[in-house]
């Protein structure tokens, strides 16, 4: 796909559009996330009381997973066409589903849902993610992210 036209989005409604590759969630990442956003809970950040807790382990921020969704979504076809500009233009929905411990692998499966005319050369895009731990049936996140492409 070389450059985006609204025709050429709307052939994809409905289509998965990417399934990005595995990413490993660490320690580091969980800690360096907590230090930029002053989210520095326990069940996150201290390995030691994590360990003693229900869920036996640290676990990533429910936000952490939602910000790699920018990543994810660069690996999409459809992002690495040609366009001017996307912005991201907020979210209709989000759930958490099941916690991400440091050493499992997400990865993120997208799904154009729709795609509306925003003006002249902009279209509006709702992509459902399905961000995926690996062995796991229940995914981490699935959220409805909104794009706004400037074509």
């Amino acid at each position: 796909m070389s450059k985006l036209s609204f025709k050429t989005l709307k052939k994809l409604e409905g289509q998965a559009i990417g399934l990005s590759s595995w990413l490993e969630m660490t320690q580091e990442r969980i800690n360096i996330f907590a230090e930029a956003t002053e989210d520095r809970q326990w069940i996150h950040i201290d390995p030691a009381k994590a360990a003693r807790s229900p869920l036996k382990s640290t676990v990533a921020h429910g936000f952490l997973l939602l910000s790699l969704l920018s990543y994810f979504l660069s690996q999409c076809e459809i992002f690495q066409a040609k366009f001017r500009f996307a912005v991201n233009y907020g979210l209709n929905r989000v759930r958490f589903l099941h916690p991400v411990r440091p050493g499992d692998r997400i990865r993120n499966q997208a799904v154009l849902k729709s795609i509306e005319k925003k003006g002249l050369r902009k279209a509006l895009l709702t992509i459902e993610n399905t961000v995926e731990i690996e062995g796991k049936d229940k995914p981490a996140l699935v959220a409805e992210l909104l794009a706004l492409l400037y074509l």
